[in-house]
């Protein structure tokens, strides 16, 4: 089974590959994306984002979930070193960055709660897999030329990892860093990063694609990531470690 609809704003693709699968597992996976693009869209008047920017509700009145993407939030700014911040100069909150592989790896746990084992979770170009593909081998995972948008450069074997890539080659100088009030990222296009599941991959390519140069050192620096970076010029630079998501 495979399908893809447009929500959040981006192609969400769910392939589950087990034999019984149900198209109404299906739905209620997609559903939690329209319910979760309801909760937190800075572009619906009435989600509880715009709401909170608004003023008509506090930080006391937030749901669990938002409760949960704000710490994260926080956490992750603190671990950054301010590179991730939700809080913009006028004062709103925009929780896009965090809210993206949050709900890509909630998707990923409703179908193996599901009992569903070989499955992939594709939002945007974000992804999170398990099991094995149609060929009965573990999933592999393309990065783009961001220069030529039909051409791979480099395959990633995740092997049950989260994958994430920040850019600006498709939305345009859309990252926020905080520290210097800028979008976009210095001569940096694309940045891809695997982590332990893909809120993990996500969270930290954001920060370190706003970081420019320095990104693929901090992701360098941390335990359980590996990144692939390609700058304006079209040089490609890989962490150290990424070589075990390679093909051999």
């Amino acid at each position: 089974m495979r399908e893809t609809r447009t929500i959040m704003g981006m192609p969400i693709c769910l392939t589950v590959l087990d034999r019984g699968g149900r198209q109404q597992d299906l739905d209620a996976v997609f559903a939690e994306f329209v319910a979760i693009d309801a909760q937190f869209s800075p572009f619906k008047s009435d989600s509880e984002l715009s709401r909170f920017n608004r003023g008509e509700i506090t930080e006391t009145d937030f749901t669990p979930s938002m409760r949960e993407i704000v710490a994260l939030c926080e956490k992750t700014k603190c671990e950054t070193g301010g590179y991730f911040d939700i809080k913009r100069p006028d004062g709103t909150i925009d929780t896009c960055g965090m809210v993206k592989g949050w709900a890509i790896r909630n998707a990923a746990r409703q179908l193996a709660d599901m009992g569903y084992c070989d499955f992939c979770v594709d939002a945007g170009g974000d992804i999170q897999c398990r099991g094995v593909n149609g060929e009965g081998v573990g999933w592999t995972v393309g990065i783009r030329n961001p220069f030529s948008a039909d051409e791979i450069v480099k395959i990633l074997q995740p092997k049950g990892c989260g994958v994430a890539t920040s850019g600006n080659y498709i939305r345009g100088d859309h990252i926020y860093n905080p520290h210097t009030g800028r979008h976009g990222s210095d001569d940096i296009v694309s940045l891809t990063v695997i982590g332990s599941d893909v809120l993990e991959a996500d969270r930290y390519a954001t920060a370190a694609f706003a970081m420019g140069r320095q990104g693929i050192h901090f992701i360098e620096r941390m335990p359980d990531l590996e990144a692939y970076e390609i700058d304006a010029f079209g040089t490609a630079r890989m962490t150290t470690g990424l070589k075990k998501y390679l093909p051999c």
